[in-house]
């Protein structure tokens, strides 16, 4: 293991696809982090979850944690309570379609809709099942370092790329300034352990609008044609534990 950087931020995203929070700490282990992604708007009728790679608008609302509860917030300032009866109508009449704020089924599948493209919404769609249980699209963490976001940025120096267009678990500081998660094998993050499955592929997120953020299509075409369409990696977690802003990160490299 070698000293990659420090945690900058960490963020959970207690509604799939909604604004997050950014938080001090989080408490991770295998499955994701505790709090993160545990509703999701969903269409009964389709049997579909509502995902912002499809529905662009759902960045336009905002979710955090009060407690035991979600609260979320709508474009127009109102907020509700997850277990508030009212907010499936409210959500409702904002996406005009028949929704309902809901936890992942136990014992199905609700896929949501991405582009055959990837990050290029100008191609068809099809039906992504994502992990049974939850509402992660694929892996327990996403690592995301500022140097990689730095590189990007060099391609597309007139874009605006925020962490949050990315939405890790955890933004990383490093001295490198270039794709550094790209060599990473495995990852310690304070005292959580993680084994990288894979580059985190981009799809039409990062280029959407969402508040303070303009649409920027060149976000993700520059992704695409700059470094393969990844940024970030996706890791399963080996090792449970509470990671907070300042711990240090250890990453171990592939072989060469």
């Amino acid at each position: 293991m070698e000293i990659s950087g420090t945690v900058a931020e960490l963020w959970r995203y207690p509604v799939k696809s909604f604004q997050g929070e950014r938080v001090e700490q989080l408490h991770i282990g295998p499955g994701g982090t505790v709090g993160d992604r545990v509703l999701a708007v969903v269409d009964p009728a389709e049997g579909k979850v509502l995902s912002a790679k499809r529905y662009a608008d759902l960045l336009m609302a905002s979710a955090r944690t009060e407690g035991d509860e979600v609260i979320v917030t709508l474009p127009d300032g109102e907020s509700y309570s997850a277990s508030d009866a009212n907010v499936h109508a409210a959500l409702s009449a904002w996406l005009d379609r028949d929704v309902r704020l809901e936890p992942p089924p136990t014992d199905s599948v609700f896929p949501m809709e991405m582009y055959t493209g990837m990050s290029d919404e100008d191609t068809s769609t099809f039906d992504w099942p994502g992990p049974p249980g939850t509402w992660l699209d694929l892996a327990d963490a996403h690592w995301l370092t500022t140097g990689s976001l730095a590189a990007a940025g060099r391609l597309h120096p007139n874009g605006h790329w925020d962490v949050r267009r990315f939405r890790p678990t955890a933004l990383i500081e490093t001295d490198d300034a270039g794709f550094v998660e790209d060599a990473w094998a495995s990852v310690g993050v304070g005292p959580v352990g993680s084994t990288v499955i894979m580059a985190t592929p981009r799809c039409s997120m990062p280029s959407r609008g969402q508040p303070g953020l303009a649409r920027d299509k060149a976000i993700g075409t520059t992704i695409r044609d700059g470094h393969q369409n990844n940024l970030g990696v996706y890791a399963s977690i080996t090792r449970a534990g509470a990671i907070t802003v300042g711990d240090a990160v250890l990453a171990e490299e592939k072989p060469v």
